[in-house]
């Protein structure tokens, strides 16, 4: 198969862009290279970038309701799952109760509501 493509970015839709950009700033450690009310941005130093835009009534997923739409889930790997949730929480993020996956991620749900998961980075 022929690659005709890369990432460049993706974007997410949000409540509040220049906060939810600041939080992911503080958990990934990208540089905010655009920071409005309506949109906002975060980008690696290759140029992959998270665009937040906001959306007038915007109304995060019900976490865990498997009924109810959503609209991204994202993935981030960490060294240690205990250091990264009092991290993530102290930057902004809340925990919910219903906790999946016996203890090998955590769930998390970012300041506008949207969940995300921390998973130990693999070893090797």
């Amino acid at each position: 198969m022929t690659v005709t493509a890369d990432l460049a970015m993706v974007n997410l839709d949000s409540s509040d862009p220049a906060a939810h950009a600041d939080f992911y700033h503080r958990v990934l450690g990208w540089e905010i290279t655009h920071s409005e009310a309506d949109y906002a941005m975060i980008s690696r130093p290759d140029g992959v970038s998270i665009g937040f835009g906001r959306v007038d009534g915007y109304q995060p997923p019900r976490w865990p309701d498997e009924t109810a739409a959503k609209r991204y889930h994202l993935d981030l790997y960490v060294d240690d799952l205990t250091v990264a949730e009092k991290e993530f929480v102290a930057a902004g993020a809340t925990k919910p109760e219903f906790q999946p996956g016996d203890g090998r991620w955590v769930v998390l749900l970012d300041p506008v509501g949207q969940p995300f998961c921390i998973c130990p980075r693999p070893q090797g």
